[in-house]
């Protein structure tokens, strides 16, 4: 599969122009002929080396208000043109045309276009024509032809330029083709994907940059992640991140963006085990870590303020294997670097999906994310009296753990402190049980605690459970064909008890 070729000409067309620099000079010093247009052509000019305008290949000016600049044959017959076939090469000799051995290109940023809320017709302008165009051709002609269509791969090509003196291998041409599909199915998924946003008739996901993993969800599975990670995270230490660290941290990252106040959790295996307000790190660290210092073994710790030598000393007392947070002290990164596997990550001021995608059957399920939470004004009362001002609070609070909690779920807290929880169970009475057990199993006291559910109680022997445990407030959805059954038992014992009317499965 050699084939090598000798790049004797190009054609540049670019917005992106950090790092052409150096490939320019270097297609310059080779005595590569290149053609260019309207910026890219000054950018060229600018650093000395010859350059001849398209329009001059073309006989036409850009037109239509930039909408036409490179659609001529005199441009794709040198691109598309097979360098074995003696009719294509004759046709070019007859018509003049020359042929094109490199293409450097990028594409109008629609994607960013959208997200900046731009009008719809200023989004309709940024659909590249011309460059997806040229990407095409030269990807499909990559037997003779070099495509670069994108900056991420200015690296690649000047790499080949410096080491292969302007030759390239048909490996080289196909890898760059390959990239170039990748950008070009991207960049039709995007746009379609704005097209169909309202009747989503179809879905299109595509994700670049894969990160290596060691395995799967386990060694004997292979596993890979396909997205921005670098651009949600930044690593300062540890060890390479795994596929079940990979699902660890985009739980904690759900759950703790459902905090405002100085907020630490802990989670295992995607569930919450420990989670804690307080005014202060170290404060909500030690409470979060009461909640359950078991399973905090070897789990994942995420906080949502910088984290100080005092709260990096107590954690570090402890093995865990992910820690996230905004920032860092620079004594507290000492501290904990003295684990040298474990991973820390700085989390970035970056969005999460609207939407969540999974495989199902043959096909994908697709759905807006959770993001409702609950609110005092919202909450309707069904219970003996009106939930105390406290009680609202730790009732908000439970309702926010037990979405991110995996169904059936229950959760029990006080003072803004989760003391336990059941998961993943098949009954709501046994996830009930579990999370009084495990409560229990480290001496934390349930007399007025709170109790969130992610569902409806079917009957109502929960709250009879609870009420036994001192727990006197309790928050769920409602909407069971027994609901007086829990609404009776509340009143008749003095029970706080709201309805939310949201229900939080997770599945």
């Amino acid at each position: 599969m050699s084939n090598s070729k000798k790049i004797k000409s190009a054609l540049i067309s670019v917005f992106h122009k950090d790092g052409l620099d150096e490939i320019v000079k270097s297609l310059g010093n080779l005595g590569v002929k290149i053609y260019s247009t309207g910026g890219t052509q000054k950018f060229v000019e600018s650093l000395g080396v010859p350059v001849t305008a398209v329009e001059d290949v073309t006989g036409y000016p850009s037109i239509l208000g930039g909408r036409v600049k490179t659609l001529h044959p005199g441009v794709f017959g040198g691109i598309l043109a097979r360098r074995d076939n003696a009719q294509d090469l004759e046709q070019l000799k007859q018509f003049n045309i020359n042929e094109v051995d490199l293409v450097i290109v990028d594409l109008y940023p629609f994607e960013d276009t959208v997200a900046s809320g731009a009008d719809n017709q200023a989004i309709i302008e940024k659909i590249d024509i011309g460059g997806i165009s040229l990407i095409r051709a030269a990807a499909k002609n990559y037997k003779d032809v070099v495509i670069v269509a994108s900056k991420a791969q200015y690296a690649q090509l000047a790499d080949l330029l410096k080491t292969k003196n302007g030759e390239t291998d048909e490996e080289d041409r196909y890898d760059l083709a390959r990239q170039a599909f990748g950008v070009s199915s991207h960049y039709d998924s995007a746009i379609f994907s704005y097209f169909d946003r309202e009747k989503n008739d179809a879905i299109r996901v595509t994700a670049d940059g894969q990160m290596h993993l060691r395995y799967g969800e386990n060694p004997h599975q292979k596993g890979a992640f396909y997205g921005a990670f670098d651009k949600m995270f930044e690593q300062l230490h540890g060890k390479e991140i795994s596929y079940n660290n990979l699902l660890d941290i985009d739980a904690a990252v759900s759950l703790i963006s459902d905090f405002d106040d100085t907020t630490i959790a802990i989670l295992k295996h995607n569930n919450a085990c420990g989670v804690a307000v307080r005014p202060t790190l170290l404060q909500a660290w030690k409470d979060a870590l009461a909640g359950d210092p078991e399973s905090a073994f070897g789990g994942i710790v995420i906080a949502n303020r910088n984290v100080d030598k005092a709260t990096a000393e107590e954690m570090n007392k402890i093995f865990f294997e992910v820690v996230i947070a905004p920032s860092y002290d620079a004594d507290a990164l000492e501290v904990l670097k003295q684990k040298k596997n474990r991973i820390i990550l700085i989390r970035k001021d970056c969005p999460i999906a609207e939407k969540t995608v999974r495989t199902c059957l043959n096909g994908f399920l697709v759905q807006d994310r959770d993001l409702a939470t609950e609110s005092a004004d919202a909450l309707e009362n069904k219970g003996a009296r009106e939930a105390t001002k406290e009680e609202i609070a730790d009732l908000i609070f439970a309702q926010k753990i037990v979405k991110h909690t995996k169904s059936n779920a229950i959760v029990l807290a006080k003072n803004q402190q989760l003391l336990g929880s059941g998961m993943g169970q098949t009954s709501r009475v046994n996830a009930l049980k579990h999370a009084i057990e495990k409560a229990h199993h480290f001496g934390l006291d349930l007399n007025g605690a709170v109790l969130g559910s992610d569902a409806f109680f079917p009957f109502g022997d929960c709250v009879e459970i609870a009420h036994k445990e001192g727990i006197n407030a309790v928050i769920e959805p409602g909407g069971s064909i027994r609901d007086n059954e829990t609404i009776d038992f509340c009143k008749a014992n003095g029970m706080a008890l709201v309805f939310s009317g949201v229900r939080h499965f997770k599945h």
